[in-house]
């Protein structure tokens, strides 16, 4: 059996797009996914980016989207009780437990099966995660420090929203990017063939 390609995917829970994308991750069978916590008001913010749920016209369009895309791939989904909402405690306890896949499955389906902000209901969300209901929303300076490094990373990575696939220093964003992907392993020369290198540097005609 050939050894599997290294991955990265940075998610924030808030993210039903990130939600989908994980839930189909195995269709990406032949690559070995690292889960980084990133907190994406600060990855939007440091690249100049807003959130769709930001935009008015863009906030029911986006959400509707989500309802038929995971209808359309058989996954369930319940929009949260409000959205969005603040996911850094969240995110700083997928930190602090160093959470693989499972606890990482987990945590999105209290937001996105259960329908649930984790905020309003602390305790049981770390129960749903399988700790202790005594949790305490994580405060140390180490946990919130690695969440930064995490955010900061994405972004020299090259990533402005989640989710996003960083395989072999190309960045594949958004759940539509898991064929694109695919593609790239089976055609690693891809990003080197002259039409993919000029449209990566087609110059600015607004500056």
């Amino acid at each position: 059996m050939s050894e599997k390609t290294s991955a990265t995917l940075y998610y924030d829970i808030i993210s039903p797009f990130a939600y989908l994308y994980v839930k189909q991750r195995q269709r990406l069978k032949q690559l070995d996914i690292k889960p980084v916590p990133v907190l994406l008001g600060g990855l939007l913010r440091s690249t100049d980016n807003v959130g769709p749920g930001e935009v008015a016209a863009k906030r029911p369009h986006t959400y509707q989207f989500c309802v038929w895309q995971a209808e359309k791939l058989g996954i369930p989904l319940r929009f949260p009780e409000h959205h969005p909402f603040m996911t850094v405690a969240a995110q700083r306890l997928l930190v602090q437990e160093k959470a693989d896949w499972a606890m990482v499955e987990r945590a999105f389906d209290y937001v996105w099966i259960e329908g649930k902000d984790p905020n309003l209901s602390w305790s049981e969300f770390c129960v749903y995660l399988g700790l202790s209901p005594d949790t305490a929303k994580p405060e140390s300076p180490e946990v919130k420090a690695a969440l930064v490094a995490n955010t900061n990373q994405a972004k020299a990575d090259g990533a402005f929203g989640v989710p996003t696939l960083i395989l072999n220093q190309h960045c594949f964003w958004g759940l539509d990017t898991i064929d694109w992907a695919l593609d790239y392993l089976a055609r690693p020369g891809m990003f080197e063939e002259a039409s993919y290198a000029y449209a990566g540097n087609v110059p600015n005609g607004l500056t």
